[in-house]
Parts: C-alpha cells; structure tokens; sequence
C-alpha cells in the first residue's frame, strides 16, 4: 500500500482501537489473536480492521465498529445507550456487560485509543470495568469543604496530606473509606478527591492481579505522600478531546472521568459548586456519591446543575453557600414539566464557555480522561519521589 492509499485508508477509518506491530508479517496473525478474543463478547462479527505499514517495518492494525452497527449501537457516537442496545446474552453479568460495553465504545469512538499490544488493551479495559464498578459502590458525606478518612487506614498532616497507615493494604484503606459497607460510615470529602481514590482504587486492583510489582510501588508511596489535584491527574491520567476538537457531548466510554461545568457565575463561586466531578459507569448512568442509589443520568445532572442559581445565598457571614433543599425541590418541579425540562436541556446540554468565560455555554465539556497504561509490559506510570 503507497502512502497515499495508507492516508485514504486511516481517514476512512478515524478513531476506534490501534495497535502496533513491530513487523507487517506479524499484523495479520495479531488480527486473527483480536477476533478470538471479540468473539468472547460476542463481538467478533461486529468489527472491521486494517492493516497500514508504518516507517521501517513496523505496522498498524486499526480496529472499529462496522458502520452498520455502529449505525445500530451508537449513531452519532451516543455511547449512553449502550448497555442496552446491546443486549443480554447467556453469559451476561454485571461485570462481563460492562467489560462488552466498554469494548463497544472504544471501538466505535471518534478519537482513536493507541495501544502497544493487546496485553495493554485487556488491561485498559480492566482497569475501567474496576473504575466503574467501585464507582458505582461509593457513596460519602455531603461535605464538599471537609476531609476525613477511616482511622484504622489513614494518617492525616497539612503537607502530605491522607497518607497510609504501615502495614495497611492499600486496596482495602481505599475501599474502607468510599464503599460504607466494610465500616458502616460515610466519609467526608470532595467529589473530585473521590474520583482520585475510585481511580487509584482500579488501578491497584489491575496492578494486584497482574503487576504485583507495581502495586507494591504505589503501597510504598501512599504510606509516604498522597498524590492529589494536578500531580494526581500528570501522573495518573491521559486527557482527549479539547476545546479545538471536542468530543461529541453523548460520546463516554465506562471509566472516563469528566466534568460537568457550572455555567452560573454567581453560584460558581460557592466551594464545591464550580463543576462536578463524576465517573461514567455505564448504562448511561454518572456516579452520584453524594446518593449512589440514584446516579445521574446526562439530563438529570445537567438539570441539577441548571438548578445550582437558584439555591445560592449570601449567609450571615457575607459568604456564598447552597440551599440543596431548595435545588431538590426545583429539580423536581422541572423534571415533571415536559416543556421546562426541555428548555433546561437545550440550555444546558450545550458544550461549555472557555475557562473564565459565562456566556451562552452549557455544562457538557470537551474532554474526558482515563488512566495510564499499568500493563507489565508496558506500564506508562512514572511515580513522584518524595
């Protein structure tokens, strides 16, 4: 293939899955390795795949959906309704439907996710089932300016902030202090500092399973520093999508973490309210940890956020603070009127203002993010020293 016809090739085929091969002859047998491998998700009939030579002898191997069920499963990249297009199979369970679904998404998805092998993509893939899952169990305080851990697994000072008990498991600390069920207690703290530890809380689980070496790194560290805010996400994370190129706003793999964008200026400027913080757990659902049995849905978190101007006030103090009673009660009014529903959406599910910016934008961002590779063979984490 001239390179030309290689150009043509890739640009028919934008997006979906890459995976790179250190020689042509090798990208055919690591195509026939995929098929198995789809065919346990049933999905092997569902994708398309190409071979384009690289510089010198390597190649890539492009996977995506097939148009047509793509067409079926996600027009217009809507990846939310997913989990049920697809459908039930004799082997469906929570576990195996969100690995599928995952699958799907990345395959049909506009950005294109590069992988070194398969062994990166499985545990990719892994890791945001864990993600999703622990989401999906994490339930905390309603306290977005306090911070608070179970004393049994964390030890608190100013500079480096929740650090690990020695001796206590970190997969254990992690789950003890997001998922109440292992102490009877809610937990106080943000909602972005509770994506931080149901990320790390995938990762480590991937890593035990399968990089034992690293989780015993990240042991080591959480014992001494905590990573959090901006390190946390340099040293973690891989954002795509970007104001210049956004994603397209119905467009979320299980295990993205994102943000929904506060587009009030006045209510933005109340501790807690200037976004929301969420983990995308599929089925069409974002993490609520304020009340995990009832997660968002893309319109009712948009709604609730809609709702955020009209439960601001000034206290006693002369400071910012939000009236959640007074938001519950609007969310409510406005979820059962169709035609005040319908304006709060097309208002709100637009793609947000730039930074600094509260103009005519709505609270969808351009952006997601998902963790490094922590593959054995092909770990991308480079842990800070401290």
């Amino acid at each position: 293939m001239n390179s030309s016809t290689a150009w043509l090739a890739l640009k028919s085929l934008e997006g979906g899955i890459q995976l790179i091969t250190s020689h042509m002859a090798d990208a055919d047998r690591l195509a026939a390795e995929l098929t198995v491998l789809l065919d346990k998700w049933a999905l092997a009939s569902a994708v398309q795949t190409l071979v384009v030579p690289l510089q010198g002898t390597q190649a890539s191997l492009i996977c995506n959906l097939r148009p047509d069920f793509r067409q079926r499963c996600m027009p217009g990249y809507d990846s939310l309704a997913l989990h049920d297009t697809l459908g039930l199979t004799p082997q469906t369970d929570e576990a195996w439907a969100l690995e599928r679904e995952t699958w799907v998404a990345l395959l049909g998805s506009p950005h294109r996710f590069e992988f070194a092998n398969l062994a990166s993509l499985t545990s990719h893939i892994r890791v945001r089932r864990n993600m999703a899952l622990a989401a999906r169990k994490t339930a905390l305080a309603f306290k977005t300016e306090a911070s608070e851990r179970p004393e049994a697994d964390w030890h608190y000072e100013e500079k480096p902030g929740f650090t690990l008990k020695p001796g206590r498991p970190l997969i254990n600390a992690l789950i003890a202090a997001t998922q109440p069920e292992v102490t009877g207690k809610l937990y106080d703290f943000s909602c972005y500092r509770a994506t931080e530890y149901v990320i790390l809380l995938g990762i480590a689980q991937e890593a035990q399973a399968h990089h034992p070496a690293l989780l015993a790194e990240l042991q080591n560290l959480n014992e001494q520093h905590a990573v959090r805010s901006g390190q946390f996400h340099d040293v973690f994370m891989i954002e795509y999508g970007s104001m210049e190129a956004p994603l397209p706003p119905r467009f979320y793999v299980p295990g993205d973490r994102l943000w929904f964008r506060n587009p009030d200026e006045r209510s933005s400027d109340v501790t807690g309210y200037e976004g929301s913080w969420v983990i995308y757990m599929g089925g069409g659902l974002f993490s609520n940890f304020w009340k995990r049995d009832t997660p968002f849905t893309l319109e009712s978190k948009a709604i609730e956020i809609f709702h955020w101007k009209d439960g601001v006030y000034t206290d006693a103090q002369g400071e910012l603070q939000m009236d959640e009673a007074v938001v519950e009660t609007l969310v409510a009014q406005t979820q059962a009127q169709p035609k005040a529903r319908a304006h709060v959406l097309e208002r709100m599910l637009r793609m947000r203002d730039p930074k600094g910016v509260y103009a005519e934008g709505g609270c969808i961002d351009t952006t997601r993010e998902y963790p490094k590779s922590v593959c054995h063979d092909d770990c991308e984490l480079v842990l800070p020293r401290f």
